[in-house]
């Protein structure tokens, strides 16, 4: 008998941001045994590498140059998590420079065994479109207003949901009408709105999804 050559696992999470799916996708790593890569880290340090050098983020070879120069260790700074990282990674996911530099990175990752669990934006549609599982998670947007600021006020800072409920009417609309890999479920992906789930009913959700998923590739 031949055997099938071994094929890694690979989960493929997208999503808005503030939709739950960072979360989401490092509680179903750590479930499914698997390694997880929070793929929006990468262009976050790109942004902030470059604002805080003061180069002009909407220069679009120069921040695929940033891109593919980019370090492992660059992803472990401790400003990536924050709004503003997240304007500036949504300023240089419009250059195809830099998302072209960042393909194979992120492939390659996943194609390690055993797998992975990747979250982003285009890991469905672009990254890894063979994927044995893709979830879009989504909710609504003033759900995910609510949430973010949520989070900042008890990190102590002085925001507004009004405005954030139009930072993020905003960025949607920019990840979803940019020219390279906007911001769409893939059409083999299962939509997973968390509007009214907690993180206990979205991961018992994925986890019934990745189940059924592979136990079909056996």
């Amino acid at each position: 008998m031949t055997l099938a050559p071994f094929r890694p696992f690979v989960v493929a999470i997208d999503g808005p941001a503030a939709a739950g799916k960072g979360t989401l996708a490092l509680a179903l790593a750590d479930r499914l045994g698997l390694p997880h890569l929070d793929t929006g880290l990468l262009y976050r340090a790109i942004g902030k590498l470059m604002a805080i050098r003061g180069f002009d983020l909407d220069d679009a070879e120069l921040a695929g140059e940033f891109a593919r120069a980019l370090d492992p260790e660059d992803l472990k700074r401790d400003d990536l998590r924050g709004r503003e990282a997240g304007e500036l990674a949504s300023r240089v996911a419009v250059h195809p420079q830099v998302r072209a530099a960042l393909v194979d990175f992120q492939r390659a990752f996943a194609a390690r065994p055993p797998g992975a669990v990747l979250d982003g934006r285009d890991i469905g549609t672009v990254i890894c479109p063979d994927a044995q599982v893709k979830i879009y998670v989504t909710a609504s947007p003033e759900v995910r207003a609510r949430r973010r600021t949520d989070e900042l006020l008890a990190k102590g800072r002085d925001v507004r949901y009004e405005t954030i409920l139009a930072e993020t009417k905003e960025r949607d609309d920019r990840d979803a009408n940019r020219a390279v890999a906007p911001l769409r479920p893939a059409p083999d992906a299962v939509v997973l709105d968390t509007s009214d789930l907690d993180r206990a009913g979205a991961l018992s959700a994925a986890l019934a999804i990745a189940a059924a998923k592979r136990t079909a590739e056996g």
